[in-house]
């Protein structure tokens, strides 16, 4: 019987955000086999360091973790595009250190989760709606982050579910930053497709590669 458990911050928590509709953890349970359960530990608003009181809730009987953090600790550096620069090259030395703060935090946050020795995935940060008039900025600015994030992942050999290639639509976004009970459908069936073992790009489920 497989138990996956939800990490992170709102793109899991994300109940208050579809207007009654079901969440993702509820969509999760729609569709795992009958003897399966699914468990939200996820927060809305937590950052990486918050998933360390998240892993003291875990249910003992966990088989699965997926983990999707990050965009709240992106957000607290949202500010920096605003800063004056004089160059491009002094924009994206600023940048690149809030990408190393970032790092650091992630890894760390990563190693609690590894340390309990379950199968795991970790999901990128989505971009922002399509139509949102900021996205090309917003896009360009989370690759730094998502850069380390599937740095984290490959180089400890898990699979990356790549939230920027399932939600691809307005209709997926509840808001600007929170997943709509559409979106919430399509990371649900790609949370069980790790489960189950089935990356493929199908399921937006990148497999780790293997060391030659």
């Amino acid at each position: 019987m497989g138990h996956i458990v939800l990490l992170g911050d709102s793109i899991f928590d994300n109940a208050v955000y579809v207007s009654g509709g079901p969440d993702v953890v509820r969509q999760v349970r729609d569709i795992i086999p009958e003897e399966w359960q699914a468990t939200l530990l996820a927060v809305d608003g937590a950052v990486t360091s918050g998933v360390a009181s998240q892993i003291k809730r875990m249910p003992p009987e966990a088989t699965h973790l997926v983990v999707s953090v990050g965009g709240n600790d992106a957000l607290g550096f949202s500010y920096l595009l605003g800063e004056r620069v004089r160059s491009v090259g002094e924009g994206v030395a600023l940048l690149e250190e809030a990408q190393r703060r970032f790092a650091g935090q992630y890894r760390q946050m990563l190693e609690g989760v590894l340390a309990l020795g379950l199968p795991t995935a970790v999901c990128t940060i989505y971009d922002t709606p399509p139509s949102e008039p900021n996205q090309r900025i917003i896009r360009a600015a989370l690759a730094l982050f998502n850069d380390e994030i599937s740095r984290a992942a490959f180089s400890r050999g898990l699979p990356l579910i790549d939230l920027r290639l399932i939600c691809n639509e307005d209709g997926d976004y509840a808001n600007p930053i929170e997943p709509s009970v559409q979106g919430g459908a399509k990371m649900a069936s790609a949370i069980l497709a790790f489960a189950r073992g089935e990356a493929s790009s199908r399921s937006w489920v990148i497999a780790a590669p293997q060391p030659s």
